[in-house]
């Protein structure tokens, strides 16, 4: 049955959405590699500008040169200013054809740590865009934050960093940035602090002959970080020849425990089930994790599966990531094995109901000062990513987040485009929704959480809630259809 109902309403454009054609204000300032220093930088001075791009003899892009390299290469290299300048550019600069969406760019600088893109046409240079001209209103810069971790040697720098994370993000949404690209992006800069953070606390721990990994799980597995997220993490380690695991174990647990502690420090509060690195219970070597795994396939039930699943979502954070690989294709085959395991997984998925009522528009629950509210965590987004997680399970999917999933799915088993579009939208309509009630509750000085009353919400977000639950009831129905046994 193919979904005939239009996307879920849009709450707010995407701007990140919009092709980086559309961001190009003035040709490239651009000049041959071969082209003297001299001649280059009274060039720069000329067009009152702060970089040159650098171009072969056919027009390709081959360098950048910054006031950055003018400082560090020429004014502090003493170099001799008539040499060409392919020797003292920055070579290979990062480029994306004029139809990529400038979200790609964002996440080039986050991860890149660069502050300037090339914007390419049928291979040839259309122009480049800064920082600047991705985040005119905001006032922190994602490659200015990606620079400070990568150089943070302490804790209260990286509490600075993670705050500017949130204050970026904070300005995104002003800006109506989508959920899909949000949350991605507070994961991409959220990793970069983690993984700078495990860089401190493994560099004096004098496990040099270790190999372990630091896995990410749940919503940070996926990719989906909200402004509401505590910690989920584990490490998986190989034990050198003649050590046994907990032997190697010990001295883990300490530097992981180093590490828990600057990430709730940074903003990110302890897990209350224990579901971190310092817990011994996740601290495994590879064959420690594939007998948990495969202790709740085997067993399946509910309890376990409940608790468990947000297990299935890790991937690589740090360290040697053939360790997550492996634990991943060993996984991936198991659960092929077991059949079973897929249908007590579906039973668990479908135990939760999206909380559409008959009479009015939403069945509300909650305690207290929580009285007639919708948990859009548990009774929305949860709907999507469980049923996304068993199709990808099935499929021996090796992509994480809940969009990719979906998408995957529907490509495997060829569904309707229509319908698993209608799928995704619904999950991000959801996600936006989250992001725009922790916004509202920082400007209001409340507990970050997930329940909203839907008596606060205009007609047009009402629809739009609406039709997200309905899109995963309709998910639901599709997963309960496929996984019949």
């Amino acid at each position: 049955m193919h979904s005939e109902l239009p996307p879920p309403v849009a709450l707010v454009a995407d701007p990140l959405a919009t092709p980086l054609s559309a961001l190009l204000r003035r040709a490239a300032v651009t000049c041959c590699e071969d082209t003297p220093v001299r001649l280059a930088l009274e060039m720069m001075r000329r067009e009152n500008i702060g970089s040159i791009l650098l171009t072969d003899a056919a027009g390709r892009p081959s360098g950048m040169f910054t006031l950055k390299d003018l400082r560090d290469r020429v004014a502090l290299g003493a170099c001799n200013i008539d040499q060409p300048m392919r020797r003292v550019m920055t070579p290979h600069p990062f480029s994306l054809p004029e139809d990529a969406p400038a979200f790609e760019a964002a996440m080039a600088m986050a991860r890149r740590s660069i502050h300037h893109v090339v914007v390419t046409r049928d291979g040839q240079v259309a122009g480049v865009i800064s920082e600047k001209d991705l985040f005119a209103l905001q006032q922190v810069g994602v490659s200015r934050i990606a620079s400070t971790l990568c150089l943070a040697e302490d804790l209260p720098t990286l509490r600075r960093a993670a705050e500017d994370i949130r204050r970026l993000a904070r300005n995104l949404m002003a800006q109506g940035v989508g959920a899909e690209q949000l949350t991605r992006l507070i994961s991409q800069l959220n990793d970069q602090l983690t993984q700078r953070i495990l860089f401190l606390a493994f560099a004096e721990a004098g496990l040099e002959d270790v190999d372990w990994c630091w896995l990410a799980l749940g919503s940070e597995g996926r990719f989906e970080q909200t402004l509401h997220t505590d910690q989920d993490n584990g490490l998986i380690f190989a034990a050198p020849e003649g050590m046994d695991a907990d032997a190697v174990r010990a001295p883990l647990l300490a530097t992981a425990q180093r590490a828990n502690e600057w990430l709730d420090a940074c903003g990110f509060p302890l897990c209350k089930g224990e579901i971190m690195a310092s817990n011994p219970k996740w601290c495994l070597s590879l064959s420690e994790w594939q007998d948990t795994f495969g202790d709740w396939i085997f067993r399946g039930d509910a309890p376990v599966l409940l608790n468990a699943s947000i297990f299935f979502d890790f991937r690589a954070l740090a360290g040697d990531a053939r360790l997550a690989e492996e634990l991943r294709a060993w996984l991936n085959g198991r659960v092929k094995e077991h059949r079973m395991f897929l249908r007590q997984m579906v039973q668990n998925a479908l135990g939760r109901r999206p909380p559409l009522g008959l009479v009015r528009d939403f069945v509300v629950d909650g305690e207290g000062a929580e009285a007639d509210t919708i948990d859009l965590k548990l009774a929305g987004a949860t709907l999507f990513v469980d049923a996304a997680r068993i199709f990808a399970l099935a499929a021996g999917a090796d992509v994480t987040g809940t969009v990719q999933r979906l998408r995957a799915a529907g490509e495997t088993w060829r569904l309707n485009t229509q319908e698993v579009e209608g799928w995704v939208g619904g999950f991000l309509q959801i996600q936006q929704m989250r992001l725009h009630l922790h916004q509202s509750q920082l400007e209001e000085n409340r507990a970050l959480g997930n329940r909203l009353d839907p008596d606060t919400l205009s007609s047009v977000e009402r629809q739009g809630l609406k039709e997200a639950l309905r899109q995963a009831r309709k998910l639901q129905g599709r997963l309960e259809s496929f996984f019949q046994f």
